[in-house]
């Protein structure tokens, strides 16, 4: 493998051909991943050993838990940045195998226009993402849960359970909602910068 190759594999993989690109991978590469990996552990890290319900048994808790958090926070989350990073890291790699470098992406049309579709279906996944969020845990944790225990053949249909540090967990929900709606609008002012900057580019010609 020639060093050029390995030159244009860093640049194609590691700098997107824009100012915003780059700001979007450090503030989503860094902020956002340190911010789920090592505030999201504290906050949610041991949810399930302090959630209890009343009745206190472990088969009420468990089930009722199971029902509260169909997906826990922790992987939904880490589901979202994988997802929403392959559309870039399938571009970047592409041009990497085909040697193309930044300049070449605003230069020509057709790297244009691929780069462009890239950052639209990164917008399209964070939004499904930022639904899917609303719809599975709402904007607010709240202290105490009713859980629907017909199922478990109890005498007692809906079991009152405490959500632990539900004051924390509103707080980072929030926060996350916020970081979704950051990386959205840097992904749009980067659509911006691109075509501004392909257009510059023409004109000079």
């Amino acid at each position: 493998m020639s060093l050029n190759y390995i030159k244009n594999f860093y640049e194609g993989c590691v700098k997107p051909p824009t100012v915003v690109g780059q700001f979007h991978t450090l503030f989503f590469g860094s902020v956002r991943m340190f911010f789920l990996g090592v505030l999201g552990f504290a906050v949610y890290g041991n949810e399930a050993l302090h959630f209890s319900c009343e009745p206190d048994k472990r088969e009420i808790n468990l089930f009722c838990y199971n029902q509260f958090r169909p997906i826990t926070p922790q992987v939904f989350w880490a589901l979202q940045l994988v997802v929403v990073l392959l559309p870039g890291a399938i571009f970047h790699l592409y041009a990497a195998c085909k040697s193309i470098n930044q300049e070449c992406i605003l230069q020509k049309p057709a790297y244009t226009v691929n780069y462009i579709l890239s950052v639209l279906l990164r917008i399209s996944l964070e939004v499904v993402a930022f639904w899917l969020q609303i719809h599975l845990f709402g904007f607010q944790v709240k202290p105490l849960y009713l859980c629907d225990a017909e199922s478990l053949g109890k005498k007692i249909n809906v079991v009152k359970c405490m959500v632990p540090e539900h004051f924390e967990k509103t707080i980072f929900l929030i926060a996350m909602y916020t970081f979704t709606v950051i990386t959205m609008v840097l992904c749009v002012a980067e659509i911006f910068e691109i075509i501004f900057r392909r257009s510059c580019f023409l004109f000079k010609q």
